[in-house]
């Protein structure tokens, strides 16, 4: 139940009545609100070791979404990250898709994803993705209109698609977190630990200072993390909402390391009413408001977090909790709601009424 999860279960309280495809379901990981539509899953999941090891499956995914029969819907959305929009659907059949990021490991992070795998891996790799790119831009243009969840997304999508989209930000469920009585001295990381995010300079920043930060998540930079820890960093890893919330509220300032497409955690933090330190980068320029909700720092590098959590330091009393937290609420799920459907209902109409006037010359 990440951000991409939390828009399906959003979209799936705005339109009840909807059926849900997906190239693989986990039903015991998912939230009731979504098990309780009709699931249809991809020939994907009846492969053994599918839900474990999916992203390894990813050369069948194009396959496995042009079969799924979409004939009978008027209206189709798709949320995607990766391939979701390749679904075929009729000229008729309106088709939105709710664009969390195109593709990073075929478009700009290519380079990266392939310089930091295995050498047959990366042998593979140069054949596939060629394909697969091919493959997601045709895909594209079977979309009739574009949401991007950031203004950084949206960009993204007109770079790589040359398509237009319109901007709204996910939905965060800002009302389940509040302000904590008193505060604690530890700095908080929370989310999955996987290179891209960058843990390791929030894990190394806070080591070479030696000021007590808690990392909440799990992911396969684990391991290495812990090796370059100092004794100031403690992990807790996978922990329930009632104590990832419980520090949310209590803890000094929310560190956020990487470039994210947008970023729910910073949001969920200013929720709580605590400041958030952030690479000044990618979504978090859209969701944190330097000098008032937070700070950001501008390289990529140790020095610079450093820099900015000393900063931070120095000003820390000047942050009002309450502030922060209204901040936040520009995010809320509601705001989504009211928007997104908004947008769809708009998009709607207009696409039945083009079709109507291509049809009647």
């Amino acid at each position: 139940m990440r951000g991409g999860e939390k828009v399906l279960e959003a979209l799936c309280e705005i339109f009840p009545q909807a059926d849900v495809y997906s190239l693989v379901v986990d039903p015991d990981s998912i939230s009731d609100k979504i098990t309780s539509h009709n699931i249809r899953s991809s020939f994907v999941q009846k492969i053994p070791g599918a839900l474990k090891h999916y992203q390894s499956l990813l050369p069948l995914y194009p396959i496995a979404l042009e079969q799924f029969d979409l004939s009978g819907y008027d209206l189709v959305i798709s949320s995607e990250s990766g391939p979701a929009k390749g679904v075929l659907t009729r000229p008729e059949t309106c088709h939105i898709c709710y664009c969390h990021t195109p593709m990073r490991y075929l478009w700009d992070m290519y380079h990266d994803y392939r310089r930091d795998t295995g050498w047959l891996k990366r042998l593979a790799m140069v054949p596939l993705a060629h394909y697969l790119r091919q493959w997601d831009l045709a895909s594209a243009s079977r979309v009739d209109y574009f949401v991007a969840n950031s203004r950084h997304v949206a960009r993204r999508i007109s770079k790589h698609y040359r398509r237009n989209s319109e901007v709204i930000h996910p939905p965060v469920a800002t009302g389940e977190f509040g302000l904590a009585d008193e505060q604690g001295d530890f700095y908080l990381m929370v989310g999955q630990l996987v290179k891209y995010k960058r843990p390791d300079l929030a894990v190394e920043a806070f080591s070479r200072l030696g000021k007590p930060l808690v990392v909440i998540g799990e992911g396969e930079e684990l391991g290495r993390l812990k090796g370059l820890a100092g004794p100031s960093v403690k992990f807790l890893g996978r922990q329930p909402f009632s104590v990832i919330k419980d520090h949310y509220a209590r803890c000094r300032a929310f560190i956020f390391p990487g470039e994210e497409d947008f970023g729910i955690t910073p949001v969920e933090a200013q929720a709580s009413g605590r400041p958030v330190i952030a690479f000044a980068r990618g979504g978090a320029l859209e969701t944190v408001v330097d000098g008032e909700t937070g700070f950001f720092f501008a390289e990529p590098t140790v020095e610079s977090l450093n820099e900015a959590i000393l900063k931070f330091e120095t000003l820390a009393d000047s942050f009002d909790p309450r502030r922060i937290r209204e901040h936040s609420l520009a995010f809320d799920k509601s705001v989504f709601n009211e928007k997104i459907r908004s947008f769809i209902d708009a998009r709607v109409a207009e696409h039945f009424e083009k079709f109507r006037g291509a049809g009647s010359k």
